[in-house]
């Protein structure tokens, strides 16, 4: 039956509403899924370092293809939605995912660099479909007002996947506690591999379940605050400074992650890779644990009010990281976890607010946005072959972009 929209915001196939928690459950899995493939990644960065011989320039090329692909598919995406809706593009981004993941496997028995990028490519391509799908069903399964409460919760599991995958390569990749790594990659393609499968299984209950289909236009007019007031995208200041921001914030976060175990090695040299890898997996569950409190927070504080506090902490801890001093450094780099988490969600739901039958679109500029974190950990690559201490001035510098839009960007000009 076709899809009706309630005056109260539902969507119904007839009479009886349908109750949005079993889709707001299945979308957050998903959170979790491309959680994991972003722990993973960093901790590949140093394994790839010494088991293909390859410098930490090159290895930030990861990041390259990883979110490289976001800013090429993310719009693309959008448009696929725009035409068959969420339910097919986020299986369309399931399957990407899973082909993504077995070409692991034959990257490794070739063990060559180049394949591996490849198919990293297609994995987050698949990941670009997801989060261009799920940020902003779930910025409208609900009452707008609480559309930034909504994300940061369902973005709470994207961080505990990836707390989850720097505990799963310190293990298989590194050896455990006491390993500095080997040139073996059949773990390597173990994981991704047993990933590709659950990939496919989730796929699988997707197709089996009924999504309710959302039309923006409808629930946001229906709501009396969404109409785009005759606008074009581009004239919606604070989208425009959203997508600004959210490159910056993502080139923050990828860079921090990217080369944070080569930080932790050379600013205490009693760390070795495989503690390296679990101080990154304790500060992912920094970043979780910020997710859930920053969440916690928002019932009392003003989103874009939290959102400029934390960019403010973050400039600073960036300092004593650039500082670059033993163990005060890196706890200090492990605190930027904690206090950057709740800013790619808040920062998606200010942009992408009361922007009507504009909101898909506007989404898929959200997503291309994250290709910060293709462009800066390369730059960061280049600085840290002198000093990995002082490529950090670059994520100190995006945070203080971050903390501008919370203050003053996030506006919504009549």
């Amino acid at each position: 039956m076709a899809l009706q929209s309630t005056s109260a915001g539902k969507t119904t196939t007839g009479a009886p509403g349908v109750n949005y928690t079993l889709p707001l459950i299945l979308v957050t899995s998903l959170f979790f899924l491309w959680g994991l493939a972003y722990g993973l990644l960093d901790v590949l960065n140093k394994h790839f370092q010494e088991a293909l011989n390859v410098t930490k320039t090159r290895s930030t090329l990861l990041q390259a293809a990883y979110f490289g692909a976001y800013f090429l598919i993310a719009l693309p995406a959008g448009l696929f939605m725009n035409r068959f809706g969420y339910k097919k593009g986020i299986l369309l981004g399931l399957f990407l995912y899973a082909i993504g993941a077995f070409l692991f496997f034959p990257s490794a028995q070739l063990a060559s660099f180049d394949f591996f990028l490849l198919a990293l490519f297609i994995l987050a391509s698949g990941l670009t479909c997801l989060e261009t799908a799920a940020n902003p069903y779930v910025t409208v399964l609900g009452k707008p007002e609480t559309s930034e409460f909504r994300l940061n919760l369902s973005q709470c599991f994207n961080g505990v996947g990836s707390f989850v995958g720097p505990i799963i390569a310190a293990r298989l990749f590194f050896g455990g506690e006491e390993g500095n790594g080997s040139s073996d990659l059949e773990s390597v393609k173990v994981v991704y591999v047993v990933i590709a499968v659950v990939v496919l299984f989730v796929a699988f209950l997707f197709w089996r379940t009924y999504l309710p289909e959302i039309k923006e236009e409808k629930v946001n007019a229906d709501a009396g605050n969404g109409s785009s007031g005759g606008k074009t995208l581009f004239q919606h200041s604070h989208f425009v400074f959203g997508v600004i921001a959210q490159f910056f914030y993502v080139a923050a976060q990828v860079g921090v992650a990217a080369l944070f175990i080569n930080y932790c090695t050379e600013a205490a040299p009693e760390i070795n890779n495989a503690k390296g890898a679990y101080l990154l997996s304790v500060s992912l569950a920094l970043f979780t644990l910020g997710r859930f409190a920053g969440t916690a927070l928002m019932r009392k504080i003003a989103p874009n009010h939290l959102l400029t506090a934390f960019s403010v902490i973050n400039v600073l801890l960036c300092i004593a990281v650039v500082w670059g001093k033993g163990w005060l450094s890196v706890y200090s780099l492990m605190a930027v976890f904690f206090f950057e988490s709740i800013m790619f969600p808040t920062i998606f739901a200010l942009g992408v607010k009361d922007m009507g039958p504009l909101t898909k679109k506007a989404s898929s500029f959200q997503i291309m946005a994250i290709v910060g974190g293709a462009v800066m950990p390369y730059v960061m690559g280049l600085l840290s072959e002198k000093s990995t201490a002082q490529s950090y001035i670059v994520p100190l510098l995006c945070f203080v972009i971050v903390a501008w839009y919370g203050w003053k960007g996030y506006k919504i000009k009549s």
